[in-house]
């Protein structure tokens, strides 16, 4: 049997029917529909778009951290960190992204959302250990991607280019050792920009 993909504008009523006012802002561009919301209704709506019937996003695609930290000279004044996930709805054949954002720059933090998609797991883990965003409730919060004694969050915008510290082999000691990094910062990918509408894209 054959699923056809349910409209977004159909999908955009639904879910602010469904949410009523959870929803902080809803947006439709190039037919994807983006909803955001605060960080106080994030896990109640996160369930109900899991299973309303209009909705029933069964599987969460993907969730990320994001930092604006750079965009606030120009075109941001919110909050720094932002949690950003991609649901899928096998049952309907339709997708949603939610954003949320940490209300603390200084501690960002969020609910887990691993007791709706077992896969939250290792998602909220990455955010964590890239991003330094905690999710309350997670039963096994620690870095997945970066050593063990990693100091830092390395996509974090004022994290340096070369690292904090930087590991060898000492032979003397017979093992990795951690030092502080002993390299010059300097910047070996030559920046291109481009003009708008670059390759015909638009």
């Amino acid at each position: 049997m054959t699923v056809f993909a349910i409209d977004p504008v159909v999908l955009k009523d639904t879910v602010a029917t469904v949410l009523g006012d959870k929803v902080h802002t809803l947006s439709l561009a190039l037919g994807e529909v983006t909803l955001t919301l605060k960080a106080a209704d994030y896990l109640e709506a996160m369930q109900t778009l899991r299973d309303a019937p209009g909705c029933k996003f069964e599987q969460l695609v993907d969730l990320c951290g994001v930092d604006y930290s750079t965009y606030r000279d120009a075109v941001w004044e919110g909050p720094r960190f932002c949690v950003v996930s991609h649901l899928l709805s096998v049952s309907l054949n339709q997708r949603l992204r939610v954003k949320v954002f940490c209300p603390d720059d200084d501690l960002p933090l969020l609910p887990s959302v691993m007791h709706l998609w077992a896969g939250a797991n290792w998602f909220e883990r990455e955010a964590f250990d890239l991003y330094g965003i905690l999710f309350d409730g997670h039963i096994d919060l620690r870095r997945i991607l970066t050593d063990y004694g990693f100091i830092g969050h390395p996509f974090r915008k004022d994290f340096p280019l070369s690292g904090h510290v930087e590991m060898r082999y000492d032979d003397e000691l017979k093992r990795v050792v951690y030092q502080p990094v002993s390299i010059e910062p300097r910047e070996i990918t030559p920046r291109v920009i481009r003009e708008d509408n670059y390759g015909g894209l638009h």
